[in-house]
């Protein structure tokens, strides 16, 4: 796959911003998204003209991929991918984890990209184009102080699980990629709790070389946590 059209969700944080930057290296044109395009990198309006679109997306609204969609009308005019990294986490036992935190757990990682989603299928259909999804290693492997997040993440996964069923009489591919814990930074942002200790995580360069690879093959449809573990 080249000279590719890829939205990429989250493109403000550890993980979006490497892929997008891997992707409009190698001559791909990208609409990144982000709660704020303030926070997105204005440099490659230079380096890459004309191919670096930005789009603010807010998952937590329903309609927030209707902008989107106007956006790739307006500007590419197609789209043949799209990379969701953005997500939220939360840390502490179910009993002292507030009712509202409960909600934006699942708000921003499993009903916001579902909702956008349901907006980008006709585009990527029009492509036969690639769904990549960033889930985690506890949706394999819930931990405790952390039910709430992993449950957010099992219920993306689950959902990436069925839609690779489901889109593919649509020729969409879907890829659920669930890697170990990796240095973006996210625990330290955590919206309740504080992050356990944790070892060190994965080198987000290394994280987001393996999902743009995916984007590329057209036989993989997830990326397990042990797809990540270092070559013997």
């Amino acid at each position: 796959m080249s000279d590719l059209v890829v939205a990429v969700v989250g493109a403000s944080g550890a993980l979006g911003s490497r892929v997008a930057a891997r992707l409009l290296d190698r001559g791909d044109t990208v609409v990144g998204t982000a709660r704020s395009t303030a926070s997105l990198d204005d440099r490659y309006t230079t380096t890459a003209p004309g191919r670096w679109w930005t789009c603010p997306l807010d998952l937590r609204n329903p309609a927030a991929g209707d902008a989107l969609v106007d956006l790739v009308h307006a500007g590419p005019g197609h789209l043949d991918a799209v990379v969701v990294a953005s997500g939220v986490v939360a840390f502490g036992d179910l009993a002292s984890t507030p009712d509202d935190v409960l909600e934006e757990l699942f708000v921003t990682n499993v009903l916001g990209p579902l909702w956008l989603l349901r907006r980008l299928v006709p585009l990527l259909a029009e492509r036969q184009g690639v769904v990549v999804q960033l889930s985690a290693v506890v949706a394999e492997q819930p931990l405790p102080g952390m039910a709430a997040y992993s449950a957010s993440k099992a219920g993306l996964s689950a959902a990436g699980a069925a839609l690779t069923r489901e889109l593919r009489r649509r020729r969409i591919r879907v890829v659920d990629v669930r890697p170990p814990h990796t240095e973006t930074g996210l625990a330290d942002r955590a919206i309740a709790g504080d992050a356990p200790r944790l070892p060190v995580g994965l080198d987000p360069d290394r994280v987001a070389e393996r999902i743009v690879a995916a984007l590329d093959d057209p036989g993989t449809t997830e990326l397990p946590s042990d797809s990540f573990a270092d070559p013997d």
